[in-house]
């Protein structure tokens, strides 16, 4: 093979890993192929990326991950699983002697004691009940407490030199299996068979909060529904709706989950867009809207233009997206992974010398000692302490996600968190990016007729001052008539016979020419356009009718989220390539400082700078104009909606385009962090109270393993309350 060949790529979507000592055993014995140059485990994502130079093949590689009793699916480009392959997987592990890999529970869906894992505790107990039973009745109960122990070790200790075999020799399963045996040996049988049991049952939990963080964003995909309404060659038929291609026409009932990304053709109706994007009101959406996928029809029967396949729609983008930053890790998940490397190792030599020197040098009891020993081996597995941080970045990135706060990643995540300085684009940001009217103003005509007249002679325009005006006389219900004679007059304005007046619409210096404007009217246009604001004036014959004052005007969120992230101690200023009038204006409304007729080039330098002052900065912008900025920030984030959003620039988006989510994502880096710093303190705080307790004799081996076990489950279910709604929104309104 050519030096310069591209390395292969496989990914794996891996049922039943759901802990630390899973991921290592897996990245252990990938890396041991020949060939296979980086190996990522992503327990969050229940995923395996192999990195290789081709001279193993991807069946070899699979193969080496199901030798560890694991059902493996290979997934494609698209992120869609191999299906033919999955079925192959399913019958190898059908026709495996012996249960399964220890974890393997409830990745399947099915409920927890339907699985093998399930299982295996369940007989385990029962074993142990009726050793219980027998140990009553019967003098030699050391026997039926050795056989109860062995229906839960038999499986351990298997997977245990499978995983010596391919390079973990210290795996939690090894370390069960060692001080099981040993405490048999030291005549504790009774209590070696109790601990199996709560091992497994430490597992199952473990796994079953797992299983439910990862299952949080995969709930996003059953928003959508299976089929759709197609309209072709006016006949409606029903077709399942991920074979749905881009420009297909659909009908939507009232009451329907909308089956596709698209653009409303006919129809107009309330759509309640809670699902995907929050929010709490219905949107009244008309012709040339979009519309996500997953949000539900309210009360009007719409036809839609499909914009998006099944496998781009929003909802598959924020999975797959989200996915992808659940496999990229953290600057504080690379520290405790490379920590525990050290750590358990040293917990091992710690656990023999303990059982070693005190009968050596001091004259000890030998069976104490040994039995300390291995209290010592369960207490230093590290899987509390490994999980800590993935599963806190896991429920994070699902969280934000399901309110349309995209973060590529762990360390992303971790950095908005430290953010000081917010550098926010203007239009298509702080304001919606398109213009509305704000000012209609009657002089010799009424409002109404001023916004009648106008908009009769802007009918048919698509430009984006045009557009304000029709959805001003929309909004005011206010009938268009029909127009003739138009014409437009070069760069001056539109002129055109109205109900047989003649009519002109133009900029106040081209109505100047055609009539005489009072002193008090030109001050009043000069007024507007100081707010920077656009005139457009209406002259009815040599009449001045009256003007029509239009302006990109803030987000409706836009203040409230300036204030948000003023009060999380971030300052905030307006970067823009806009004039300084209508830039100022902007800003004195939202009360944020302003540099405004700035190149892409500009809004970098002065990134630059905030960060050589000392600032962390994010940069706020739409991910294309802004993408110098972008760049040079310590964290940019494109501010968009639905499929425009641009993420290839970005570190992360802000999918719905509300200003105040910036303050949440920020929120929910700081929560994450804490989460992080709670669970760390719990993994390692309980290990060294039962540590120092265990030396002293105080604790034995059912703490020892419940210090393990338990530790993994509380730190889980601690970062599954990151997936609780919650955030600076809620605390503003507070």
């Amino acid at each position: 093979m050519s030096d310069f060949a591209q390395p292969t790529k496989i990914r794996l979507r891996v049922e039943g890993m759901d802990c630390a000592s899973c991921a290592t055993k897996i990245e252990n014995a990938l890396q041991r192929l020949p060939g296979v140059q980086e190996v990522f485990v992503s327990i969050p994502a229940g995923t395996v990326i192999v990195s290789h130079d081709g001279s193993e093949a991807d069946d070899g590689i699979r193969q080496r991950v199901s030798d560890l009793g694991y059902r493996v699916a290979q997934v494609d480009a698209a992120g869609s699983s191999n299906h033919r392959q999955q079925q192959a997987d399913d019958e190898a592990s059908h026709a495996e002697d012996g249960p399964s890999h220890l974890h393997e529970h409830t990745s399947g869906g099915g409920p927890w004691w339907r699985t093998r894992k399930g299982i295996l505790t369940i007989a385990s107990g029962l074993a142990l009940a009726v050793a219980y039973v027998l140990g009553k009745a019967v003098p030699t109960e050391h026997w039926a407490f050795l056989l109860a122990m062995l229906v839960g070790l038999v499986p351990i200790a298997r997977r245990a030199v499978s995983a010596a075999r391919v390079g973990t020799p210290f795996s939690i399963e090894m370390l069960m299996s060692v001080a099981a045996i040993g405490a048999v040996v030291i005549g504790a049988t009774e209590e070696a068979a109790t601990v199996i049991f709560l091992f497994l049952i430490g597992e199952l939990l473990e796994g079953v909060a797992t299983s439910r963080a990862r299952a949080s964003i995969q709930d996003l995909t059953r928003l959508v529904p299976k089929t759709a309404r197609v309209e072709e060659d006016g006949q409606v038929r029903e077709v399942q709706a991920e074979t749905l291609a881009v420009g297909a026409l659909i009908q939507i009932r009232p009451g329907d989950r909308i089956p596709a990304d698209g653009m409303i053709v006919s129809g107009q109706s309330a759509i309640d867009e809670a699902p995907v994007t929050g929010e709490s009101t219905p949107v009244r959406k008309r012709p040339d809207d979009t519309l996500f996928a997953g949000t539900v029809n309210g009360d009007g029967l719409l036809r839609v233009r499909v914009t998006a396949a099944a496998a781009d729609n929003t909802i598959a983008r924020v999975v797959r997206l989200v996915e992808e930053a659940q496999e990229s890790k953290a600057p504080t998940e690379r520290f405790i992974d490379r920590f525990s490397r050290i750590y358990t190792p040293g917990v091992v030599a710690v656990a023999i010398l303990v059982a070693v020197v005190p009968p050596l040098l001091f004259g000890g009891v030998w069976s104490n000692w040994i039995y300390k020993g291995l209290a010592i081996l369960l207490i230093g597995c590290p899987c509390a302490l490994v999980i800590s941080t993935p599963a806190a970045i896991a429920a994070s990135l699902s969280a934000g996600a399901r309110r349309g706060l995209l973060l590529k990643g762990g360390a992303v995540l971790e950095q908005v968190g430290k953010v000081t300085m917010a550098c926010f684009d203007k239009t298509g940001t702080l304001t919606a990016g398109k213009p509305q009217v704000t000012d209609v103003i009657g002089l010799a005509r009424s409002e109404n007729d001023v916004l009648r007249f106008a908009a009769a002679l802007e009918a048919g325009s698509s430009h984006p001052l045009a557009t304000a005006i029709l959805a001003e006389a929309h909004k005011r219900d206010i009938p268009i008539p029909a127009t003739s004679e138009s014409e437009a007059v070069g760069g001056k304005g539109i002129r055109a016979r109205v109900d047989g007046l003649h009519v002109f619409l133009g900029s106040p210096s081209a109505a100047a020419e055609i009539v005489s404007l009072k002193p008090d009217d030109e001050l009043r246009f000069a007024g507007l356009n100081d707010e920077g604001k656009t005139v457009s004036v209406l002259l009815i014959g040599q009449l001045l009718a009256g003007a029509i004052a239009m302006r990109d005007e803030p987000r409706p969120d836009a203040e409230k989220g300036l204030r948000l992230l003023s009060k999380a101690g971030i300052k905030a200023v307006m970067l823009t390539g806009d004039n300084l009038r209508t830039a100022t204006a902007v800003g004195k409304q939202l009360g944020i400082d302003v540099q405004a007729g700035l190149l892409p080039q500009d809004k970098q330098r002065i990134v630059a700078q905030f960060r050589n002052k000392g600032w962390t900065v994010a940069k706020i912008g739409d991910g294309i104009n802004d993408a110098p900025a972008l760049a040079a920030a310590d964290v940019g984030i494109a501010m968009g909606g639905g499929t425009d959003v641009a993420l290839e620039t970005a570190d992360a988006a802000v999918l719905h385009g509300r200003v105040s989510d910036i303050a949440a994502m920020v929120d929910l880096s700081k929560r994450t962090m804490v989460n992080i710093r709670q669970n760390i303190a719990v993994a390692l705080g309980l290990k060294a109270v039962f540590l120092v307790t265990t030396i002293v004799g105080l604790t034995g081996l059912w703490p020892a393993i419940l210090a393990d076990t338990g530790a993994t489950v509380l730190v889980t279910l601690n970062a599954l309350r990151l997936l609780a709604p919650s955030g600076a929104n809620e605390a503003d309104e507070k």
